[in-house]
């Protein structure tokens, strides 16, 4: 008899086009991966996905095999939130994801007076700089930086943050105030990755900066921090994180970085659901209390130089 399961198995491989990839989405080693696959196309008696040194392709039968898979699950996952939206307890596991700066400095510390009012609720805290999926209940909650791509959302804005560029003042005495007009040349940048939440700030400083050097690129808001903290260079950073950073100094220019709103999403078969209600809540109250931390607008006494143009 066809297991369910082993067709979950060969979906994330299909998606993922290889075993650690698919393994770290199910959570899993890579073996067991691997053995669920050959189950199933033993099962089915038909080869499902060729191995290339690119990754597994799917074989014409694959791709009819995960046509028909992808609308049960599209089923199964309708019917757990169904069946999820009309628990009426306040206990249980709520899955929140968020960039990692946020879910360090912002929500974990908040989770503590959450716990206090609501023992029975149990966080599961996801930072990542990519979007996980609320309707294949990848999460239950998202805070994000940009709009989604994923439909069925309800998404409300529930604050903002603000943006700076910093470097530390040695950095700043060795290169030089920003020339703008020229470019910021011989200056470095720390930039984020195209696809994480940061990407418009990181843009927007490669556009400011046109002949500086690129040095670093991560995906981690954290890392970049620390590289510019260590004088790695210029990096555009949130506000709450760049000023507290006593090793930082914020740089004045002639046009602020764009700022970027706080998304709060969840999936709208999910937002009636008591125990996510509380936690949506719980994040919204959080945010608004910090505000004026987040998304400050007054000049800051950290910000020393200047720029040249």
């Amino acid at each position: 008899m066809l297991d369910w399961d082993d067709l979950r198995f060969f979906l994330a491989l299909a998606r993922h086009g290889t075993l650690s990839a698919a393994a770290k989405v199910l959570h899993v080693s890579q073996s067991t991966v691997g053995r669920r696959l050959n189950t199933l196309e033993a099962t089915l008696a038909v080869r499902l996905l060729n191995r290339t040194p690119d990754g597994y392709v799917l074989t014409l039968a694959g791709a009819d095999v995960r046509e028909k898979a992808e609308r049960l699950e599209a089923e199964a996952l309708a019917l757990e939130r169904d069946v999820t939206g009309r628990d009426t307890r306040l206990r249980g596991l709520v899955r929140v994801t968020c960039a990692e700066t946020l879910a360090a400095h912002v929500l974990a510390p908040s989770f503590a007076r959450l716990h206090q009012q609501h023992p029975d609720i149990m966080i599961e805290l996801i930072p990542n700089p990519r979007e996980l999926s609320l309707a294949m209940r990848e999460a239950d909650i998202s805070l994000r930086l940009r709009q989604p791509e994923q439909h069925d959302l309800v998404v409300r804005r529930i604050g903002g943050i603000g943006f700076g560029i910093y470097a530390t003042p040695d950095y700043v005495r060795e290169q030089g105030i920003l020339d703008v007009e020229d470019g910021c040349s011989g200056h470095r940048l720390i930039t984020q990755l195209d696809d994480t939440q940061e990407m418009t700030q990181s843009a927007w400083l490669t556009d400011l900066a046109s002949r500086a050097t690129v040095v670093l690129q991560t995906s981690s808001h954290e890392a970049a921090v620390l590289a510019a903290a260590n004088g790695g260079g210029l990096a555009c950073l949130a506000r709450f994180r760049g000023d507290e950073e006593s090793r930082l100094t914020r740089i004045a220019v002639p046009t602020e970085p764009p700022g970027a709103d706080i998304l709060l999403l969840v999936h709208k078969d999910n937002r009636d659901t008591p125990r996510i209600r509380v936690v949506l809540t719980h994040i919204t109250e959080c945010i608004r209390e910090l505000a004026s931390i987040l998304q400050p607008i007054d000049s800051s006494e950290q910000e020393i130089r200047t720029v040249a143009g």
